[in-house]
Parts: structure tokens; C-alpha cells; sequence
């Protein structure tokens, strides 16, 4: 595999229209991230959930999937499913979360998810992270839109089944899904894992950047 370094990041941003499609889509990368970083600054945007259970549940999970990290968590009370209906608020809000940092890279949902709610999110982050690193990751849910990624984050095996524990664990509400369980979080880390040879991986998709070739 080519392999592709962003050099060193001091703070990323993190976009997410419902409490846990964060942590399903790269968990495993976030715990990767901030125990290589200690001190990392991540400042998160989650457009429904507040006020509800659901709050509580993201806020003590990315507590978790962010170890050592300074985490700057904000989560709107948007209707879930309704967010296109609120576009201008949403705009509003992810335009402030760019304003007010200095993210090298910016993680996102990708632009082909069947969900209405993530595509907004994932058409909205280049408007306003216009020069940034944008990677979309993959939110595993029952629709038949797993996208074709370009971008991998190897995972090591721990790390895996730690993400994997970590969503059973902060995201009771979700657990009588008939999807949501352990065996499909790491089905799918294990297959993105096999395409970069690797264990486990996370994928992203990425729409574009410049790349500079260093010399001899």
C-alpha cells in the first residue's frame, strides 16, 4: 500500500449529524489519534440529541474514544431526520466550528450515504473547511450504501475490539438494533482491514487533495 503522512496534527474536527455516527464511523481512529497525541484538541459537532439521552451517551463516549485529548463537544437539538429542513442552522454551525479553530484535518460523513441528515453534513464541510484535509468516513447501518473508499486507517486488533466494546458499552440506547452488536463493528474493521492489509482498518473517502513529492 502507498502509504500517505499528514505530519504532525495538533487538532482535528469532527463532524455528525446524530450521536454515535462518530464513533461507528471512526472510533478506531480516534482512539489511534489521541494515543499517539496526547494533548490533542478535538472539537465535535453533533446537530441532534440534545437534551435527550442521547446526549449524555455521546458525551461520556467520546470521552472515551478521546483519551488524554482537550474535547470540545457541542450537540444541537436539530430533529433528527429533519435536518435538511434546518439547513440554515445547521450552515450556521458548522461555519462556526471552522471559525473557531485551527483543525489540520477535518472528518466528516461521506457524500454518497444513503442517510439524508449525513449527506447534508458532508455537503456543507467543504464550503466552510475549504482548504482543509476532509476525510468522509462510513457509518455501518442497515442501507445498502457501503461505499467503495480510498483512504484506510490500519487498526491494531486491540484497538478493534476496544472500539467495538466501547459502542456496547456508552450507546445502550442503540443495542435492540438488530444490526447494532460487536460481531458487525469488527466484520466490517476486518474487511476494510483485508483491502489494506492489515488486521482491522477504518476507511475514508476523500474527494481531493494536492499531494507534494519529496526529493532524494
Amino acid at each position: 500500500m502507498i502509504r500517505l503522512d499528514t505530519g504532525a496534527v495538533s487538532e482535528i474536527a469532527l463532524l455528525a449529524a446524530h450521536c454515535d455516527d462518530l464513533a461507528i464511523g471512526m472510533g478506531g481512529t480516534l482512539l489511534t489519534l489521541c494515543e499517539a497525541r496526547p494533548g490533542l484538541r478535538v472539537r465535535a459537532l453533533i446537530l441532534t440529541g440534545a437534551g435527550t439521552e442521547r446526549e449524555t451517551e455521546e458525551q461520556r463516549a467520546l470521552e472515551a474514544f478521546c483519551p488524554g485529548a482537550d474535547l470540545d463537544l457541542t450537540i444541537l437539538d436539530i430533529p433528527d431526520g429533519r435536518t435538511p429542513a434546518h439547513w440554515e442552522r445547521a450552515k450556521d454551525a458548522v461555519a462556526a466550528l471552522a471559525r473557531g479553530g485551527s483543525a489540520q484535518v477535518v472528518f466528516a460523513p461521506q457524500r454518497h450515504d444513503a442517510h439524508q441528515d449525513h449527506r447534508l453534513l458532508a455537503e456543507l464541510a467543504p464550503t466552510e473547511f475549504r482548504d482543509h484535509l476532509i476525510l468522509g468516513y462510513e457509518i455501518l447501518k442497515w442501507e445498502n450504501d457501503t461505499p467503495q473508499p480510498t483512504v484506510f486507517v490500519p487498526l491494531l486488533a486491540d484497538r478493534a475490539e476496544r472500539k467495538a466494546e466501547l459502542l456496547m458499552k456508552h450507546y445502550p440506547s442503540q443495542r435492540n438494533r438488530d444490526w447494532y452488536d460487536e460481531q458487525s463493528f469488527l466484520a466490517l474493521s476486518r474487511l476494510r482491514g483485508v483491502q489494506c492489509r492489515a488486521r482491522h482498518a477504518e476507511a475514508f473517502l476523500l474527494d481531493k487533495a494536492t499531494i507534494t513529492f519529496g526529493g532524494a
